[in-house]
């Protein structure tokens, strides 16, 4: 019951009732774990402002305490989706209070918008780094807008920006499929590991866009709307294998003979997934 009491309070995010709980428990049963986790909690909701940052340090330092202090409590309490439910407040104010620092990329977690997105407030996020100048050229503004309009409209208009993040950062496109948990996607990568022969490190995902249209030729049209990035043989093996589709519907047969050989000088494990399907 006087777990319970606690919970109640902190539901309620009421930091003065939760408090008075716990000093109730700790008297009644002063080695109860519970308390530990609880504790945390209730210093989070003693520790909330909504004054706005004036250092990213700041920021980061707010941001690793409810990380790494706070979220494994709340997963004591509050097993589950609740969990995230009941944080989300919490990082919505420290988006609020970070919306004023600008963009540094070696501080990018201090940013309002990666706060959104753990607060599951989709359109904040997106609309935050909308105001990054250049944020489809950046890694980790771009990683945060594929994943904000994967969660706003799906997968068909997430797959433009899932190619350009791939092609200018493998990493944070492999960390982003592992957040994104998309069947379709994980059909596709599961595909690529085993049958792509690359170098056989993370590098290789930047190949991932022209792969999938090896064999995806229906994906085109949402592969197209991929804005240029920085031109690497990944990237020109992507507009290589649209440019041979296209070639392929009109029946040029000329012209497609030399765009294969294109495509084989750029890569041959990706020249010779495409053959396999032709």
């Amino acid at each position: 019951m006087l777990r319970n009491d606690v919970l109640s309070a902190l539901q309620q995010y009421d930091a003065a009732d939760a408090r008075r709980a716990l000093r109730a428990l700790a008297n009644e049963y002063p080695d109860d774990v519970a308390q530990v986790y609880f504790g945390s909690m209730v210093n989070a909701l003693e520790g909330r402002s909504t004054a706005p940052f004036c250092r990213h340090e700041a920021a980061l330092q707010a941001c690793q305490a409810l990380s790494h202090e706070v979220q494994p409590a709340v997963a004591r309490a509050f097993p589950g989706q609740s969990g995230a439910t009941w944080l989300a407040p919490l990082w919505v104010e420290l988006a609020g209070r970070a919306a004023a620092l600008p963009f540094r990329a070696e501080h990018a977690d201090a940013h309002a918008a990666p706060l959104f997105l753990l607060a599951a407030r989709w359109a904040e996020a997106s609309d935050a780094i909308s105001r990054i100048a250049s944020w489809r050229r950046i890694p980790a503004p771009l990683c945060w807008m594929t994943e904000a309009r994967y969660r706003l409209d799906g997968l068909d208009a997430a797959w433009p920006f899932l190619v350009e993040l791939a092609w200018l950062s493998p990493s944070r496109f492999d960390q982003l499929l592992s957040r994104l948990d998309d069947a379709c996607v994980n059909r596709l990568r599961r595909a690529f590991d085993m049958s792509f022969e690359g170098a056989g490190d993370l590098g290789d995902l930047a190949w991932f866009p022209a792969w999938v249209l090896t064999d995806k030729t229906g994906l085109a049209p949402l592969f197209k709307r991929a804005e240029p990035s920085r031109q690497n043989a990944p990237e020109r093996a992507a507009k290589v294998m649209l440019g041979l589709l296209s070639l392929e519907r009109q029946g040029r047969h000329h012209e497609l003979l030399e765009t294969r050989r294109e495509l084989q000088a750029l890569n041959g494990a990706l020249y010779a997934a495409y053959m396999k399907t032709r």
